[in-house]
């Protein structure tokens, strides 16, 4: 009882002892922390006591202070404890809280021109992200100081990034971080095509793992396994153990993963424990402060020792401070020095009174001046130095990255890789020496298979190993120049690249990785989610894309190019138009005979119509005028409309004998697509083969273009349009009508290497793969690979290596779709050869009729005549006929030969007036003499043979005696068969002639007739 009445007076004691003491002085200094940093307070209260025992600082002055601790997440409590602070006087506010509570006391401090030395704390250790910007008056100042550095977590994090060459990783964030934080991040990334995702990290991380075990199929968790391999994680030490040891007893990630920890606050315990529990390799970015490296330098800054307990390395207690603990301590310092000038500088205030309810309250009138006052100086404490810039932030601000190397053991050692600073960024290098190191004097066995032109066998000599050539191998030669590594090649055992069989095991290429019997496959290899799942692959060294290889058109001939400037249709319209023309130059010349002199033969015949209008198209002229106003009219307009035809056809054919205008239906994949004609198929389950089958069936990326190519594909379960290998599919194509979908850049090459240049390649525009190094999976090579085929990359030795394969100037035109010329535009004979079988055909035509002519007269010359013929007349008679004629006029016709009679012109009324004595004509055979009668207007010709039985129907004409004319000469029968050459007479064979004017000599019949001077009877 006594003990505890004397405990009670001490109490007692103290508390007036305290209570004068902060009546006395004049240092007052406020602050508020968040209720879970108890640390805070502690180190608060021992910076204030360090202080009260330095004289030189504050001499005979001694700090008070006044602590609350509010909820971080409730602000209107902070303000509440914030004015109360204020209504006791103090000269300035230290806060270690969150953003949300602090924006308020910003607020509030502002309006009162409290000084605010504000200490951002982030809930529960996760990273700090920027706390919004607080509004206030314009032209006022800001009172709040921000103590800790501005957050440059994400300008480190891409360079980290960067430096390791991630394309493809996975953050992990816990549910204490603010993901805005990093959105600059994000941003940044996207741009520079990194493949970046997002997931959220749950407290109970056990029943999270749990689920992702019992949603996910084998695939998918083999897919998110792989994604593991690289992750970057933002999250608290504690939050990061408990989910690496998850991550890792659940066998989700392998020795080759790389994980990136992120976090201001990770201690040196906290350090060990995370690589304890880590394998692969660990990278880690915290802040940190630079010191000298004595430790008696540490504790003395200027004129103040700091406590040993918190700046001795030996110490233990020195290890677990906090960075907000390293702050807080310095804000006090701070405080006390700015206080220190003040005071010698005989420019204090006395103690703030304020009252934050009443309305009319002014603010604390010294406030301005310690404000100005702590922006000028400076400290040296356990943050290395603190000070403000005009803006009110600390600039001052390190991070050290800290890492350890591939491996499988737990406990490795960490090394200090680098450290970044706002001024001088990254100090250092991140690459992995220790793998550089171990590739030399490794040796890799590779696979591959045999694919043009990525992997060719260019030596193959019993006995000795095969050496290869081809654009991969230069690659593989590449990567291995440089890193230092061999190798050793062999071919897969099947041939085949490698596809998941019904029993769940892979074959081929893909399937000698997968059993560990290769740890590298290369080849024509493209990258696909089937073969993430289950090896890894390097960053891709060349784009993919699906093309069509196709056999070119052979340059048909052509036999009538000539015909080609007009359509058919056009053809057969011009030739119906001279047919058309020809009859109404006919028919207008009928309509309108024109007069013709006498002897001249009428050419109005349909036959020299059509002729004369065929001639004048072809511009050849006719021979024979028109004089009718109507006709000339109408050949006029066919001049120039033939005018008009020749000479479009003449232009065309220029162009249409030296253009070639042949194309292929198909120049894209959505042509072959289209079309059914032509079967088109690839090798059997390969990449092509599943690509084409996924875009055509997946319902979240369903193509219409790759829908029809599957149905072609696929057509009898793919057995009728596919093939096995690649060489297969070519030979197809070469020797058949088939279309090989493949690698494009397969195609493009064989194309290029054609002999024949028979080939041409059409491939889609935009690549969504590419052909990438295949590996083990947890291959610690890979990283290595990926940044070496990046350096081949930006230097520009890959597209070096591309062009030795893929040369610019090809020999072939990879692109058309027919055979070219190789020579000008020189026409050949193909190109005229219509015409000259035009001419050809026109020779032979001719000749055969010539022979049917000859033949029709010597036949018509040597057979019996017909009743229908021309009649014979007995000669004789009409020789005593003439004689008589003679003895009444002693004209000169009296001595006319008997060879050759010619009656110009012979009256027709002198015939016989009854048409039986006509007809009856017809009953004579066997003589020679044939009369013939023209009649000009009617353009008709009458021809009548007489018999000797007809002599008689003529006794009106010829007398009435009867006899035979006897050739003067020979005594016989002349033979009246030969036209003469006017059209009107005939002559014998013997070439005497004589004309005998002949008139009636007695009634006979009246024709008609008449005595027209353009008629002519001829004997």
């Amino acid at each position: 009882m006594k003990v505890i009445t004397a405990m009670l007076l001490v109490a007692v004691v103290w508390s007036q002892e305290w209570k004068s003491a902060l009546s006395d002085s004049i240092i007052h200094i406020g602050a508020i922390f968040d209720e879970s940093a108890r640390k805070d307070d502690e180190v608060f209260r021992l910076a204030v006591a360090d202080l009260n025992l330095n004289n030189e600082i504050l001499e005979t002055e001694k700090i008070t202070i006044s602590v609350e601790f509010v909820d971080g997440n409730n602000p209107f409590q902070a303000v509440q404890e914030a004015c109360e602070l204020m209504n006791r006087g103090i000269l300035a506010l230290v806060t270690s809280i969150g953003c949300m509570s602090a924006g308020s006391i910003q607020t509030l401090s502002n309006a009162m021109h409290i000084p605010h030395l504000f200490i951002q704390r982030s809930p529960a250790g996760s990273p700090r992200s920027d706390c919004p910007p607080t509004s206030r008056v314009p032209g006022t100042d800001d009172y709040t100081l921000m103590v800790r550095p501005p957050i440059y977590l994400n300008d480190v994090i891409m360079q980290v990034v960067s430096e390791y060459s991630w394309q493809k990783f996975i953050i992990f964030y816990d549910s204490d971080f603010d993901i805005r934080g990093i959105e600059d991040f994000l941003d940044r990334s996207s741009q520079q095509g990194m493949d970046v995702s997002l997931q959220k990290v749950e407290s109970n991380i056990n029943m999270m793992i749990t689920s992702l075990f019992r949603t996910m199929r084998v695939e998918e968790l083999h897919r998110y396994r792989d994604t593991l391999r690289r992750a970057v994680l933002f999250m608290s030490p504690a939050t990061a153990k408990a989910f690496i040891t998850e991550v890792v007893e659940t066998n989700l990630v392998a020795f080759d993963c790389h994980w990136i920890l992120i976090n201001e606050e990770i201690s040196d315990y906290d350090l060990q424990e995370l690589v304890m529990k880590s394998i692969g390799r660990l990278t880690l970015v915290r802040q940190t402060f630079p010191m000298p490296q004595n430790a008696s330098q540490r504790c003395v800054k200027h004129n103040h020792r700091i406590n040993n307990s918190l700046c001795d390395p030996k110490n233990p207690r020195s290890h677990q401070l906090e960075i907000t603990n390293r702050y807080i301590y310095d804000s006090v310092l701070l405080l006390a020095n700015t206080f220190h000038r003040k005071l010698e500088d005989r420019k204090w205030h006395s103690m703030a009174s304020l009252s934050c309810i009443r309305k009319n309250t002014k603010p604390w009138q010294g406030g301005k001046s310690m404000l100005d006052t702590i922006k000028k100086n400076g400290v040296s404490g356990l943050t290395s130095f603190l000070e403000f810039d005009d803006n009110g932030s600390n600039p001052n601000i390190f991070f050290e990255i800290l890492g350890t190397n591939y491996g499988e053991d737990r406990g490795r050692g960490v090394t200090r890789l680098a450290t970044w600073d706002p001024v001088h960024g990254l100090n250092g290098t991140l690459t992995d020496r220790k793998l550089e190191n171990n590739m030399r004097g490794v040796v890799l066995r590779v696979v591959t298979v045999l694919e043009e032109p990525f992997v060719m066998v260019s030596e193959n000599v019993l006995g000795k190993p095969k050496k290869y050539q081809g654009y991969s191998i230069d690659v593989l030669d590449a990567l291995s120049d440089y890193l230092g590594f061999k190798y050793e090649i062999y071919v897969a055992p099947d041939h085949k690249y490698g596809s998941l069989q019904p029993d769940g095991q892979w074959n081929g290429l893909m399937g000698e990785l997968v059993f560990k019997r290769a740890d590298v496959g290369l080849s024509a290899l493209t990258i696909t989610p089937e073969r993430e799942s289950v090896v890894d692959f390097t960053t891709r060294y060349m784009d993919y894309s699906v093309g069509v290889l196709l056999r070119k058109a052979e340059r048909t001939v052509d036999m009538f190019a000539c015909l080609a400037p007009f359509d058919l249709s056009l053809w057969a319209c011009i030739a119906g138009t001279v047919l058309l023309v020809g009859i109404l130059v006919y028919l207008l010349n009928w309509l309108n005979p024109p007069r013709l002199p006498m002897g001249s033969v009428s050419p109005t015949t349909l036959y020299n119509s059509m002729w004369f209008v065929y001639g004048s198209f072809v511009q050849q002229g006719g021979e024979v005028p028109y004089t009718t106003l109507a006709t000339r009219m109408m050949m006029g307009v066919w001049w120039m409309f033939a005018l008009i035809v020749i000479s479009s056809y003449t232009a065309n054919l220029a162009a249409f004998l030296t253009i070639s205008r042949i194309e292929n239906s198909i120049q894209s994949l959505q042509d072959l697509s289209k079309q059914t004609e032509l079967p088109y198929g690839t090798v059997l389950d390969s990449a092509v083969y599943d690509q084409v089958r996924y875009k055509s069936m997946n319902p979240f990326e369903r193509d219409p273009m790759y829908s029809q190519m599957w149905r072609m594909i696929n057509r009898t379960g793919g057995g009728e349009n596919n093939v096995e290998e690649s060489k297969e599919g070519i030979r197809k194509v070469k020797y058949g009508r088939f279309g090989f979908v493949w690698d494009a850049a397969v195609l493009e090459y064989v194309a290029n290497n054609d002999e024949d240049c028979s080939f041409y390649a059409v491939s889609s525009n935009a690549p969504d793969r590419g052909y990438g190094i295949a590996m083990q999976h947890g291959s610690p090579y890979r990283d290595i690979f990926s940044q070496r085929v990046l350096e081949l990359q930006q230097n520009g030795d890959m597209d070096i290596l591309k062009l030795k394969w893929w040369p610019r100037d090809s020999p072939c035109d990879l692109y058309s779709s027919i055979q070219t010329r190789q020579q000008g535009n020189a026409l050949d004979i193909h190109s005229f050869a219509g015409v000259f079988c035009v001419l050809a055909a026109g020779v032979v035509l001719s000749c055969l009729i010539a022979m049917v002519e000859s033949w029709w007269s010597r036949r018509k010359g040597s057979r019996v005549p017909s009743k229908e013929d021309d009649k014979e007349i007995d000669l004789e008679h009409l020789h005593r006929r003439v004689n008589s004629l003679c003895t009444d006029d002693e004209s000169p016709h009296k001595q006319f030969s008997t060879s050759s009679v010619d009656l110009t012109p012979l009256d027709m009324d002198a015939l016989p007036a009854a048409r039986q004595a006509l007809e009856q004509i017809s009953d004579f055979r066997n003589t020679h003499i044939t009369t013939t009668t023209f009649i000009p207007e009617q353009i008709q010709t009458l021809s009548r043979t007489l018999s000797a039985k007809a002599a008689a129907g003529f006794s009106t004409g010829f007398g009435s005696g009867g006899g035979v004319l006897q050739d003067h000469r020979t005594g016989g029968v002349g033979p009246f068969r030969q036209r003469a050459p006017n059209g009107g007479f005939f002559r014998s064979p013997i070439k005497t002639m004589s004309s005998i004017p002949y008139q009636s000599t007695g009634p006979g019949p009246n024709f008609g007739y008449g005595n027209d001077p353009d008629r002519g009877t001829s004997i």
